[in-house]
């Protein structure tokens, strides 16, 4: 076993985006402004060197982001972590600046149908309003990400065809993303589905310019991103407690668990500098204010092989 792993084409290290305290507490209870920040506190202690705090966003339309600029505000920051925001408009981008974000995101969708519901505009619209967002960040020298939903399945379209997905992954990263994070959304990609748009997509964009973003809806997204992985990706998106879900996807699940992600690399000896059991104490820590347990497998198997 261990000279068939040697020999495959997993990465030797990866980069985990912790995307919990936006992507998904915005779907969870409110939970206090103190919380959060405690929260991402302990996140930056575990090793994790980019995590997405908060979006500037429509308090009425995303009412838990509401607190995003006293969160940047208090959040012990660590000189080697990168903290983000996503900025979906030029006043959002201004706010995540004033608020010192050392990166910023944007999103749209492959699909037509999910992008009027989330944003209220066609896939070529949002691309148009990105134009201004991008060239005040970059004035700024601030990186953009790229956030591309929907790339296996839609819930309002069906099936995401994979050459939709390379195509506009390469006009994002034309237009100055420095790298665009794939979503499956909804959750229902397998394995030769997530192959079928990586290979697609690989043709238009190296590696390093990809990242994962698989929601376990049913399951899947371990398999999918030992996938991903054996295909050269590197950067893997993930939500600690395995907290979220997606407001315009009935029935997502949240985005996969981050020390899910963690054992899984750890088993295949792949490198992420994070320290799995500091992640699981967060875990804990967030999912107590939302009086739920974790959906993470290693989480509760961890918590509940301490107190044999």
């Amino acid at each position: 076993m261990h000279a068939s792993l040697a020999n495959s084409s997993l990465p030797s290290q990866v980069s985990i985006v912790e995307v919990g305290p936006r992507d998904g507490l915005q779907n969870e209870a409110a939970v206090s402004t103190q919380s959060k920040i405690e929260f991402i506190d302990r996140l930056s202690l575990s090793g994790l060197n980019h995590i997405e705090c908060g979006a500037f966003v429509s308090a009425e339309r995303v009412p838990q982001m509401a607190d995003s600029t006293q969160v940047f505000a208090a959040i012990q920051r660590r000189s080697d972590v990168c903290y983000s925001a996503l900025t979906p408009n030029l006043r959002g981008l201004e706010a995540a600046i004033d608020a010192g974000a050392n990166r910023v995101a944007v999103f749209t969708s492959v699909s037509e149908g999910f992008n009027q519901r989330n944003i209220h505009c066609s896939v070529a619209e949002s691309l148009k309003r990105f134009e201004a967002l991008l060239a005040l960040a970059s004035k700024h020298h601030i990186p953009v990400r790229g956030y591309l939903s929907c790339v296996v399945d839609c819930p309002y379209d069906g099936a995401t065809h994979p050459q939709k997905v390379a195509s506009l992954a390469h006009t994002m990263a034309q237009m100055g993303c420095d790298q665009i994070s794939l979503g499956d959304t909804v959750g229902t990609g397998t394995p030769v589905r997530i192959a079928r748009m990586l290979d697609a997509t690989l043709n238009h964009l190296p590696a390093h310019k990809l990242a994962a973003h698989f929601h376990d809806t049913y399951g899947q997204a371990l398999a999918n991103l030992y996938q991903a992985l054996q295909m050269g990706i590197h950067v893997i998106d993930s939500s600690t407690g395995g907290l979220g879900g997606c407001p315009y996807a009935k029935g997502a699940a949240g985005n996969v668990a981050t020390e899910d992600v963690l054992y899984l690399c750890q088993g295949l000896g792949i490198e992420t500098g994070v320290d799995i059991h500091k992640v699981v104490d967060a875990a804990w820590y967030i999912c107590g204010r939302l009086h739920k347990s974790p959906t993470s497998k290693v989480s509760n198997a961890l918590k509940n092989s301490a107190s044999d």
